[in-house]
C-alpha cells in the first residue's frame, strides 16, 4: 500500500483559506495509532469551523505548519489499530474528527480515534451519512438531553447545517417545533417537519415568539441573531426552560454578546432562562442513533451542493457566503485505493 496520498493543504490564510488551498499529490498517508482506525475517505462535508479556527487571528505557527481542512467523513476502513474492537477492514463508517485541527478529512485517508466513527447502517448512502458529523452531534447535544415528548421547542435558524438536524431531532423525539428562516427556505423547514415557521424577512422573531407567551421548553439559537434573543427569552420560555446557544458571529461583537448572555444576570437586564453554549462532542451512541434514524427515514440529509475534488476552493467560497441550504459535500477520488 502506498505511503502517500492526495490531500488539499494550506500553509497560509492570507485572503482566506480558499485562496491558499492546493493539492499535494504525495502527502504522507496517516499512520493510525493502536487506538485509531485509518479511513479511506469517499465523501467529506464542510463546516464553518474548518476555516474559522485558522482564520481567527491565531498565528498558524502555534497550531502547526501544514493544514488539511475538514472534520466530517464517510468512507471505508483501511486499517484497524491493535487496541480497536468493533471495526473490520473494508466496512463503511462515518463520523467526525471532533476537536481536531490540521489533519482533516479533505484527503484520501484520515486517521480517527475509535470514538469518532461508527458503522454505516445498511441502506444509508455515504453522501448522506457524511453530512451528519459535526452538525448532527452538535444538534443532538443541544436538543436530545433537554426535552421530552410533547415539549415545545424553538430552533432559531432551521435551514442551515445544525438547524436542519435540530428540527428533525426534536421531531423524532416527539416535540412540537417552531423554527425561523428566510423566505426561500420556508418550504424546506416545513418539509423537515417543523410545525410552525417564522420568516424573519417579513416577521420580527422576538415579537412573534413573545406573542405566544412563555410556552417553549427549549430554545436553540444556531445563528446569534437577533442579538437580543436571549435577553428577551423570558417572554417566551416557560419556567424551568433552557436556552442553548450553538452558533454566533465569530467576531468581537459575537464574543461580547456571548459574554453578556453568560454573565449578565436577569435582574440587570439579562436573560432569565438557563443558558449554555453547546458544542459537538465525541459520542458514538449519538452517531449511531442518527444513523439509525436516517435508515428509518426519521431524519434525512439536506445537501446544498456536491463539489468535485478539484473544486474544493470553490466549495469553501460558497460555504463562506452563509447562504447554503443544508450541507456542502465533496467527493474524494479513490485512485490510491
Amino acid at each position: 500500500m502506498s505511503r502517500t496520498m492526495k490531500a488539499w493543504q494550506y500553509i497560509s490564510v492570507a485572503g482566506g483559506i480558499e485562496k491558499n488551498l492546493h493539492i499535494n499529490k504525495s502527502a504522507p498517508k496517516p499512520v493510525p495509532t493502536e487506538n485509531e482506525i485509518l479511513v479511506q475517505v469517499h465523501v467529506m462535508a464542510l463546516n464553518p469551523v474548518d476555516y474559522k479556527v485558522t482564520e481567527s487571528g491565531v498565528p498558524l505557527r502555534l497550531l502547526g505548519l501544514t493544514f488539511i481542512p475538514g472534520l466530517d467523513f464517510c468512507g471505508q476502513v483501511a486499517e484497524v489499530g491493535k487496541k480497536v474492537d468493533g471495526f473490520s477492514k473494508g466496512e463503511y463508517v462515518f463520523g467526525a474528527k471532533v476537536g481536531s485541527t490540521g489533519k482533516g478529512t479533505l484527503a484520501q485517508y484520515v486517521a480517527v480515534s475509535k470514538d469518532q466513527a461508527v458503522r454505516l447502517p445498511k441502506g444509508v448512502r455515504p453522501e448522506d451519512a457524511a453530512t451528519i458529523g459535526i452538525v448532527g452531534l452538535t444538534s443532538f447535544a443541544a436538543v436530545s438531553p433537554h426535552v421530552k415528548s410533547g415539549d415545545k421547542v424553538f430552533i432559531n435558524g432551521g435551514s442551515g447545517g445544525t438547524g436542519v438536524y435540530g428540527v428533525q431531532i426534536a421531531k423524532a423525539l416527539g416535540c412540537h417545533v417552531t423554527t425561523s428562516c428566510s423566505t426561500p427556505n420556508v418550504e424546506l423547514c416545513k418539509s423537515l417537519g417543523a410545525d410552525e415557521v417564522i420568516d424573519y424577512k417579513s416577521t420580527d422573531i422576538i415579537n412573534a415568539l413573545s406573542s405566544k407567551g412563555p410556552l417553549f421548553n427549549l430554545a436553540v439559537d444556531n445563528v446569534g441573531s437577533p442579538s437580543t434573543l436571549y435577553k428577551a427569552s423570558s417572554a417566551f420560555i416557560a419556567p424551568g426552560g433552557k436556552f442553548n446557544q450553538v452558533g454566533m458571529a465569530s467576531n468581537l461583537s459575537g464574543l461580547a454578546q456571548l459574554g453578556g448572555n453568560m454573565l449578565r444576570p436577569g435582574c440587570l437586564g439579562g436573560g432569565k432562562a438557563k443558558y449554555q453554549m453547546v458544542m459537538g462532542q465525541n459520542s458514538p451512541s449519538s452517531l449511531q442513533t442518527l444513523g439509525e434514524w436516517m435508515r428509518e427515514g426519521k431524519v434525512k440529509s439536506v445537501i446544498d451542493s456536491v463539489f468535485a475534488w478539484e473544486d474544493a476552493p470553490k466549495a469553501y467560497e460558497k460555504l463562506k457566503t452563509g447562504r447554503t441550504k443544508g450541507k456542502i459535500i465533496i467527493k474524494v477520488p479513490q485512485d490510491n485505493a
